[in-house]
């Protein structure tokens, strides 16, 4: 018997004495929570988003669409970044005015090479404007999972205001959780038993986010 097989079966035995007509799961519990705390316009929603991202430490920067190009350049060789790991649906005009050396995301790329590489440049599915956190689905302008938990370096683009909400379950709504889903609230960090922060234990030591207006 399989470990699946013996999950299954206790999971059988657990359900045994249910009624056939008990109250279906999705109507078992009252669902009429907040949707977002307090009213705010759009504006306002994008000026907490941006605070809560600085609050998690990552670095934002606000542009329109014809200034993005220039930004990431200038982010990029601030950095000093001559290798950026590319989505295949990435927007190819974002790194026009950047002279650097684009590599592909690839399967067959192994850690070590992606630890090797300089940044990762990404859009984003949506971001949550009251906890400050970026989410990744996996999308072609945002390429596989690993690619922005390996790179110590990640820029992140968020369309403002389309791709921004209040909430965690207006997020959701937007959502297909069937998709790889990847939560990022700042970079990557952990405490130890005395608080003494640690950054890029699992994911990138530097978020960047970017704005676009």
């Amino acid at each position: 018997m399989s470990s699946r097989e013996r999950i299954l079966g206790r999971v059988r035995r657990a359900l045994a004495d249910v009624p056939e007509d008990d109250t279906p799961y999705e109507r078992a519990v009252v669902r009429d929570y907040l949707r977002e705390h307090g009213g705010r316009t759009v504006e306002q929603t994008v000026d907490l988003l941006a605070e809560n991202l600085a609050d998690y430490r990552a670095v934002v920067h606000r542009t329109d669409a014809d200034g993005l190009p220039g930004l990431l350049a200038g982010l990029l060789a601030a950095r000093g970044a001559s290798t950026v790991l590319v989505p295949p649906g990435l927007d190819e005009g974002w790194l026009a005015a950047a002279g650097v050396t684009r590599v592909a995301d690839r399967a067959e790329s192994t850690p070590a090479e992606l630890d090797r590489l300089d940044s990762v440049v990404t859009a984003c599915a949506v971001a949550v404007a009251e906890t400050g956190t970026i989410v990744l689905d996996g999308s072609p302008d945002q390429g596989r999972r690993r690619i922005t938990l390996v790179p110590d370096h990640h820029i992140c683009v968020v369309r403002v205001p389309d791709q921004v909400v209040s909430s965690v379950p207006q997020a959701l709504e937007r959502l297909d959780a069937a998709r790889p889903l990847t939560w990022i609230s700042g970079p990557s960090a952990t405490s130890d038993i005395e608080l003494d922060r640690v950054e890029g234990v699992h994911g990138p030591r530097t978020l960047e986010v970017v704005l676009v207006g």
